[in-house]
C-alpha cells in the first residue's frame, strides 16, 4: 500500500470516529447520578434554665421545683436541654446569674422565688428574645410572665389535721418572709384548724429567710416551748419537722413529701407539683404560643395536694381533708368565704362573700386566733 493509500485509510477512520461522536451528541445524553438532597437539619433543642433560691436537696421548695424540671425532661426528651443554678441569692447577684443564663443560649428562664422579680424585669427589658417566667411575683412584661401555686390550699388542709390532733389547742407556724403569700398561708392554716376546733390559737415565729435550718430549728423549739404541740412551716427545709420529732411533737411536711425526715412526728405533707405548669409553659414556647400573663394554679390544676397522712389521724379528719380536696377541685368549696374576722375582731370578709384573687394577693393581716404582730406591720 502506498503512503497516499495509508493516509486515505487513516483519514476515513478519523472521519468515521467524528461522525459517530456527532451521532452520540445528537442522541439522549447520559445524566450523571444526582447527589442526594441533604437531610433537613434537626431543630436545635430549646435551652431552658432555672434559678433556684435554695439547694436542690433542701427537701422542700427547691426540691419540688427541681422535680418539675425533671418532669420536663421526661415529657420532651431531646427537644429541650435544661440546666439550673442553685442557691442564687435574692439580691443584685440574681440579675447577673439570669443574664449569664441568657448569654449561654437559654431562651426560656424560670426564676423560682419572689425576690427575683425586679432582677428578672431588668434582664427582660434588655433581652427581648428570651422568655422569662417568674414564680410568686405580680409584675409582668411582654417577655415575662408570672406563675404561682395556691399553697394556702395545702395549708388549710394541714390545718384541718392540726385542729384534730392538738392537745393544747395551740398550734405553731415558722414563718419565712412576711409577704402576702406567707401571711395568707398562716391564716389559711388557722382557718382550717378552727373549722374543726374553734378553740385554736396560732403562734408564729419569723426567721426572715427561706432556707436557714439553724434558725428554723430555733424557731420551732421556741414554739414548742411556748405550748404549741403541732407545727407547720413556710420555710424550705425539713428542720421544723425534725425538731418536732426530737421533741416528741407533731408537724407537717411543706412543699414536698417530708415523711422520711421525721416519720414519728409527720402528720402529712402539703405538696406542690410544678410539673404541670412547667410542661405547659415549655409547650407554649416550643409551639410558638407563649404569651405574657399570670397563672395561679392549685388543687384544680393538679398543682397542690395533701399527701401521706399519718395512720393515727382520726378517720373523720381524713374524710374532711378529702372532702375539702374534692371541693377545691370541682369549685364547690371556698376556703376564704365570709364571715371571716381579723385579729382585732373586725370583719374582713362579709358573710357569704368569697375572696377574689386580688383580695388574696394583698393579705397583710392576721385572722382572729393568730397571735402576735406581722413584722413591719401596724
Amino acid at each position: 500500500m502506498t503512503d497516499i493509500s495509508k493516509r486515505t485509510v487513516v483519514k476515513m477512520v478519523a472521519l468515521t470516529a467524528v461522525a459517530a461522536a456527532a451521532l452520540v451528541g445528537c442522541g439522549k445524553k447520559e445524566e450523571a447520578p444526582k447527589a442526594e438532597a441533604p437531610a433537613a437539619a434537626k431543630a436545635e433543642p430549646l435551652k431552658i434554665a432555672f434559678a433556684y433560691v435554695g439547694p436542690v436537696g433542701d427537701g422542700g421548695w427547691t426540691f419540688a421545683h427541681d422535680n418539675g424540671r425533671k418532669a420536663l425532661e421526661a415529657e420532651f426528651g431531646d427537644k429541650i436541654v435544661t440546666s439550673f443554678v442553685e442557691k442564687v441569692p435574692e439580691s443584685a447577684d440574681a440579675e447577673r446569674v439570669i443574664r449569664d443564663m441568657a448569654g449561654q443560649g437559654n431562651k426560656l428562664i424560670f426564676g423560682t422565688t419572689f425576690g427575683y422579680m425586679e432582677p428578672m424585669l431588668k434582664a427582660a427589658a434588655d433581652l427581648k428574645d428570651v422568655k422569662f417566667e417568674h414564680a410568686t411575683g405580680y409584675k409582668t412584661a411582654d417577655n415575662m410572665r408570672t406563675y404561682d401555686s395556691r399553697t394556702y390550699q395545702g395549708a388549710y388542709m394541714a390545718g384541718v389535721i392540726a385542729g384534730k390532733m392538738t392537745k393544747t389547742n395551740t398550734v405553731g407556724v415558722v414563718g419565712s418572709i412576711p409577704i402576702p403569700e406567707v401571711i395568707r398561708n398562716i391564716n389559711s392554716f388557722t382557718l382550717g384548724a378552727q373549722s374543726v376546733n374553734p378553740k385554736i390559737k396560732t403562734k408564729v415565729v419569723w426567721v426572715n429567710d427561706w432556707f436557714n435550718p439553724p434558725k428554723e430549728t430555733e424557731a420551732a423549739t421556741a414554739l414548742i416551748n411556748g405550748g404549741a404541740d403541732v407545727l407547720m412551716q413556710n420555710t424550705d427545709s425539713p428542720a421544723v419537722l425534725q425538731t418536732a420529732e426530737k421533741m416528741g411533737k407533731r408537724a407537717f411536711g411543706w412543699d414536698s413529701d417530708m415523711t422520711a425526715y421525721g416519720p414519728k412526728a409527720h402528720l402529712g405533707s402539703a405538696v406542690i407539683n410544678w410539673g404541670p405548669y412547667y410542661i405547659k409553659a415549655t409547650r407554649d414556647a416550643l409551639e410558638g404560643k407563649w404569651a405574657t400573663g399570670q397563672s395561679w394554679w392549685g388543687v384544680k390544676e393538679g398543682a397542690i395536694d395533701f399527701v401521706s397522712m399519718a395512720a393515727d389521724v382520726p378517720e373523720d379528719a381524713k374524710k374532711k381533708v378529702e372532702e375539702v380536696k374534692a371541693g377545691l377541685k370541682d369549685g364547690t368549696f371556698e376556703i376564704w368565704k365570709g364571715p371571716i374576722l381579723g385579729q382585732d375582731g373586725k370583719e374582713v370578709l362579709a358573710k357569704d362573700a368569697v375572696a377574689d384573687d386580688k383580695f388574696l394577693g394583698g393579705i397583710n393581716f392576721y385572722v382572729k386566733g393568730v397571735e402576735g404582730k406581722i413584722p413591719g406591720g401596724k
